[in-house]
């Protein structure tokens, strides 16, 4: 009897050896499973930081919407994207550290059963508001790149996915948007303090969702302008961004790694980089405009931008002026101001939207004065100007079409420092005129080409997506973009 007892202590010890051996091989530092909450928090944040980055290996927009120039190093000003790979680059953001993440967050989110029903009720608004990320980022991608993978996008196991016609995957978009506006539940909450825009707050994100539909719909107002109308008059009617108060930015704070890009590329990096860009500066110049003093510094009391393409001495030009060298300084991903010019397009188009076009133009322009700081009197003076007064600058412009120019100006002024939006504005109403570069590799860009591991990994798809769209280059003007 002894002898039994003896061997079952050695067997108990033996297992409890052995159940401590496989402990030390457990992580207990890192969860087990990353929560969906989480995962939405890490992909708000890189969608935030990509579209805001000025950093050249990252997003080359501000130099292509001509608000900077670079210093010292000048390729990404003359349009080469190869050297630096940008478009792989932003790719990879928004299919892997966003869309990617979105999607895994949608995934557990939907698989977990919450401690209490009042935790279990919000489940629905979080996949919702994952699905209005999940379009605008696929939105930009086409808006950047033209055809893109999407209905064999995300599919780990899929690794040569086929690209999709851009103008199928927009519509679609614009169906997914629809249905997740018609579905959210504003009399409940969502993600909370993981929300880094809205702080959870659902009829904040539904005006948000019904601002990406009015913006999509204005992209497509030259080759749709039927669809384009009604998702205009669905979204202006369910309630679109109408003040400052429903401006959708993202809170960063003051220690890195959570500071705004921009601070970081001007600051934390110790270079000095950027100047102000010639463009920008002669119109601001030309219009004595009062958001130069809110824009930039100033050169023995003057203005004065650096040459596109040219090196150009950051101490002899303008550059961002000290609000931009701030950790906290919000990323915009919408403001009221470029509402309004959205507004004031689609009535130039004569498509039915409240107000006038120059009623909205001028919202645009007050929207954007006073939130930089500026005061109404500015604006009011500002306006006041033949040169920017409406109907004076309509009827002394030499464009085509003279609307364009006019507000095509003054929104491009309006999304500085959101040099992913001002880019699109260019191309969508060719005004302002950008100079060109005195080396340019390339025409003035009008999408980002394809990443070049997809001329090796993907290399049949992409063959038929280059021909899809007409040439994988530069200069190749995208489905939306007409005239």
């Amino acid at each position: 009897m002894k002898k039994i007892i003896i061997l079952l202590i050695g067997a108990v010890a033996i297992y409890s050896c052995s159940s401590d051996l496989e402990n030390l091989n457990q992580n207990i530092k890192d969860p087990a499973s990353v929560p969906g909450e989480s995962l939405f928090t890490g992909a708000q944040k890189n969608l935030v930081d990509q579209i805001v980055e000025i950093n050249v290996n990252l997003n080359n927009t501000q130099l292509w919407a001509q608000f900077l120039q670079e210093a010292t190093y000048t390729d990404e000003s003359n349009y080469d994207q190869v050297t630096r790979t940008i478009p792989q680059g932003h790719w990879d953001a928004m299919y892997k550290d966003v869309l990617k993440d979105l999607d895994e967050s949608s995934k557990v989110i939907s698989a977990t059963t919450y401690t209490t029903d009042d935790l279990n009720a919000l489940k629905p608004n979080k996949l919702l508001i994952n699905e209005i990320l999940t379009v605008y980022t696929y939105s930009n991608l086409v808006e950047t790149f033209g055809d893109v993978p999407y209905t064999e996008a995300l599919d780990i196991d899929n690794l040569q996915p086929k690209y999709d016609d851009g103008l199928t995957i927009y519509k679609d978009l614009l169906t997914r948007l629809t249905a997740a506006i018609s579905s959210l539940d504003t009399s409940l909450g969502s993600y909370g303090n993981a929300d880094g825009i809205y702080q959870g707050d659902v009829s904040q994100w539904k005006k948000f969702a019904n601002t990406l539909k009015l913006r999509m719909a204005n992209t497509l107002s030259d080759i749709e302008p039927a669809l384009a109308q009604t998702a205009m008059t669905e979204a202006i009617n369910s309630g679109i961004i109408s003040s400052a108060a429903d401006n959708a930015t993202y809170t960063y704070y003051g220690a890195d790694p959570n500071t705004n890009p921009v601070f970081a590329a001007l600051v934390l990096s110790g270079r000095k980089d950027f100047v102000a860009g010639k463009t920008v500066i002669d119109i601001m110049n030309d219009l004595d405009d009062p958001r130069r003093p809110l824009y930039f510094t100033t050169i023995d009391g003057a203005y004065v931008g650096g040459v596109i393409g040219e090196e150009s001495t950051y101490a002899n030009f303008s550059h961002f002026s000290e609000k931009f060298e701030n950790a906290t300084l919000p990323g915009v991903l919408f403001s009221y101001s470029e509402v309004e010019f959205i507004l004031a397009e689609a009535a130039a188009r004569n498509f039915t939207v409240p107000g006038t076009a120059e009623e909205h133009y001028n919202n645009g322009i007050m929207a954007s004065i006073l939130y930089w700081g500026g005061t109404a009197a500015d604006a009011t003076i500002y306006l006041l100007q033949p040169e920017v007064a409406y109907t004076s600058a309509l009827a002394t412009s030499t464009a085509a079409m003279p609307w364009k120019e006019v507000i095509g100006t003054q929104k491009w002024l309006a999304l500085f420092n959101r040099g992913t939006e001002a880019w699109t504005s260019i191309r969508l109403l060719d005004f302002p005129k950008m100079a060109e570069p005195v080396d340019a590799v390339s025409g003035y860009p009008n999408r980002y080409t394809f990443p070049i591991v997809e001329q090796t990994l993907n290399g049949t798809n992409y063959n038929s997506a280059s021909t899809a769209i007409g040439s994988d280059t530069a200069e190749q003007k995208l489905f939306w973009d007409v005239n």
